[in-house]
């Protein structure tokens, strides 16, 4: 296992009704291709060995005696190999036929895991034939060895911290209080479904959302493994849908086809999630473990890691996501303009993307507050770096909106203020650029005063994680609507009200927006251009956007991170380009946290967010060391 990641199954073999030995050569055929893809666990269906749909035949002797026979052949191949393989059979135990999960590893049987809820309503009939295991804890002779039979079972896995193996068979989950529930508070991290479902219209739906859902609520790895072609057609048809689950996230599907459905679960994040979450249980319950080891090597990745995670990948769910969005940042400011009972909204209009947003959403909350857009004042306050672009679309969006729209040149003040403290013009140094972010706010603070207005931040979450403010300049506000919005997300935000404005020259001015590169314009222009671009300094924000949230919000350590920026944006930068700009991120974000120690209030909107009385504490003077060592070891 490297970085956390175990690599998964769950298989359909083709099977023959009532065939054993048939059906174990369907079995092996598929364990060997797993093994030939470094599958390290796999789960098939439910009585795969015999099929489901042997009906009154489970009462017959030969059938039972066949399966055994058959899970010894099975146990044969899989000697050599370490790989965890869950198989449905028919056990007879003390005058009873339990329907039952067996766990084998290298010839070794682990356990047998019977199931416990036997649906016996519309087309299932399994009281018929089976005993529920509920309770069931004992020993059994099995293949020639003493294997531990019941339902307090759990695996666990020696020498791979967090890995534990629950299983549960098909109704299992279906019920109000699936054993799936106890295993997870036991330490189970991981559950093989061994499973029969058959389809009907709309079931698959109802079936992932449900495998899904049951995994973000337990937070744990499921594999899912659901009978297919070969059951008989009797009544019903059984589609062979597999999945791999992943707290919350379907990772691997496939449905109508025989054969394995492979994908790779991240033990360590489950880990950190558990932690991280105080409500999540303890450890508990009287369980007996059976160990197993795994063998140390790499896992192939072959899952997908978005390189934008902050932005839904599907475009329906983008454009619904971003009317949320929105929303709920304007509910947030609306709330504070009642309770100051603000007349205005006050926003630094530059001509950028953060501010277009919190104007956006400022105008938004003016709306649900039944108020006028002349409500919120505008202020554009160029200075040496702001060019014509910048400033005209700062007015003409301010006209757009009817907002009402101030433009302050602060030059003079700046360079009286330079005099003051005996700045140099000629000094391009951080004082320069710092000193016209400073008096900006304080137009901004000291027009709030004047028209009793709110002053709205502009100051986004990728900005608070590199520590891109100016101390006490942008980085403070009287409410700031997009601290927990990063640039990534910024910019569909704004792209959605272009598509949905019916305002053409909005739209325009709204593209042009995003077109124009970001920068703080404090830099003299250079032939009336934007001459400071704030991703050729800090570098790219799509970059950093991968890195926070990964880092942030997932808790991976930086070899971990460069990993997953090498398989999702290594089309675009090199891995010497990643691990630069990565290097570059972990400096800034602990040299910078004094920053976020004190920051405005602002509504969280997303995953993320730095507010000091929400989501991230962490000491302004915390050492990097840890992390810029291992930074230094990948080169």
């Amino acid at each position: 296992m490297q970085d956390g990641f175990i690599k998964v199954a769950a298989g359909t073999p083709k099977v023959k009704v009532a065939d054993c030995q048939h059906n174990a050569e369907q079995i092996i055929e598929l364990m060997t291709q797993a093994q030939a893809q470094g599958v390290q666990v796999l789960t098939l269906p439910e009585l795969c060995i015999t099929g489901y749909t042997c009906a009154d035949l489970f009462l017959q002797d030969t059938l039972l005696h066949g399966a055994i026979d058959a899970l010894g052949t099975i146990l044969m191949a899989s000697q050599g190999s370490d790989m965890v393989v869950a198989v449905g059979i028919p056990l007879h135990y003390q005058y009873k036929l339990y329907n039952c999960g067996v766990i084998l590893q290298d010839g070794r049987i682990l356990g047998a895991v019977p199931k416990q809820h036997l649906p016996n309503y519309a087309e299932f009939q399994e009281v018929r034939w089976f005993q529920s295991g509920t309770g069931l804890s004992d020993e059994i002779s099995l293949c020639g060895q003493t294997v531990p039979l019941g339902t307090d079972l759990l695996f666990a896995c020696e020498g791979i911290s967090g890995l534990t193996v629950g299983v549960e068979v098909c109704e299992d989950a279906w019920v109000v209080n699936p054993p799936s529930v106890a295993l997870v508070q036991g330490g189970a991290s991981l559950i093989m479904n061994l499973s029969a479902s058959n389809e009907l219209v709309g079931k698959a739906q109802y079936r992932r959302m449900m495998i899904a859902s049951l995994s973000a609520r337990l937070v744990c790895g499921y594999v899912y493994s659901s009978a297919g072609e070969g059951e008989s057609s009797t009544d019903l048809v059984f589609s062979a849908h597999n999945l791999v689950c992943e707290n919350g996230s379907v990772l691997a599907e496939r449905r109508l086809a025989i054969g394995l459905t492979v994908s790779e679960l991240d033990v360590s994040r489950l880990t950190y999630e558990r932690q991280r979450m105080n409500t999540f249980p303890a450890v508990s319950g009287a369980f007996r473990r059976v160990t197993f080891r795994l063998e140390k090597k790499t896992t192939t990745l072959t899952r997908t890691f978005p390189s934008a995670p902050f932005v839904p990948s599907d475009m329906g769910d983008r454009v619904a996501r971003c009317e949320e969005i929105l929303n709920i940042a304007a509910l947030g400011l609306k709330k504070r303009l009642e309770h100051t009972h603000a007349k205005t909204a006050i926003v630094g209009l530059s001509g950028g993307l953060d501010s277009t947003l919190a104007i956006l959403i400022a105008d938004i909350a003016m709306k649900m507050l039944g108020r006028p857009s002349s409500d919120i004042v505008a202020v554009t306050m160029p200075c040496f770096g702001t060019t014509d672009r910048t400033r005209d679309n700062a007015v003409e969006l301010a006209d757009r909106m009817g907002a009402t729209f101030h433009r302050i040149d602060i030059g003079n003040a700046v360079q009286q203020h330079f005099l003051d403290i005996g700045q140099s013009m000629d000094c391009l140094d951080v004082t320069f650029e710092n000193g016209q972010a400073r008096e900006r706010t304080q137009v901004l603070m000291d027009l709030a005063n004047k028209l009793g207005g709110l002053v709205i931040g502009t100051g986004d979450l990728s900005e608070l994680a590199l520590g891109w403010a100016t101390y006490n300049g942008d980085h403070m506000s009287m409410y700031a609507v997009n601290a927990s919005i990063p640039k990534t997300l910024v910019r569909h935000l704004v792209a959605y009200v272009a598509d949905e404005s019916t305002d053409a020259r909005m739209s325009t001015v709204l593209r042009d927006i995003l077109d124009t590169p970001v920068s703080p314009e404090l830099l003299p222009a250079v032939d009336g251009k934007i001459s400071q671009r704030t991703e050729d300094l800090v570098g790219p924000y799509e970059l950093h956007d991968f890195f926070l949230y990964y880092m942030v919000r997932c808790g991976f350590a930086p070899q971990k991170i460069l990993r997953l920026a090498v398989l999702a944006l290594g089309d675009r930068y090199s891995e010497e380009i990643l691990l630069k700009w990565l290097k570059n991120f972990y400096r800034r974000f602990f040299s910078q946290q004094f920053k976020r120690s004190c920051l405005p209030d602002g509504p969280k909107v997303g995953s993320v967010t730095f507010s000091p009385r929400g989501d991230w504490r962490m000491p302004s003077d915390a050492v990097a060391a840890l992390w810029t060592a291992e930074l230094e070891k990948l080169g």
